[in-house]
């Protein structure tokens, strides 16, 4: 497998991943606001706090692949001295 295709595989998990995540979040805290007597509770409130920042750090880390820049592909210009 080429390395690219490998690189778009991880990517693509990875964002699934962060919307699984975030979907969990947004049910969990639909729990909490829908049934605040029956199953409702800070139970359900505090899964949706935590699942709502890991989602959060999850989508930082794969922006942060996006944006990074492949190092082998810089270019480092020098001049030499004329004398």
């Amino acid at each position: 497998m080429s390395y690219v295709r490998k690189n778009i595989k991880n990517m693509a998990g990875s964002i699934v991943g962060v919307i699984v995540v975030a979907a969990v979040a947004i049910w969990q805290f639909y729990l909490f606001v829908a049934f605040p007597g029956v199953q409702g509770g800070t139970g359900h409130l505090w899964w949706a706090i935590g699942m709502t920042i890991l989602a959060c750090l999850a989508g930082f880390l794969v922006f942060s692949v996006f944006v990074r820049h492949d190092t082998d592909d810089d270019l480092h210009i020098t001049s030499t001295r004329h004398v």
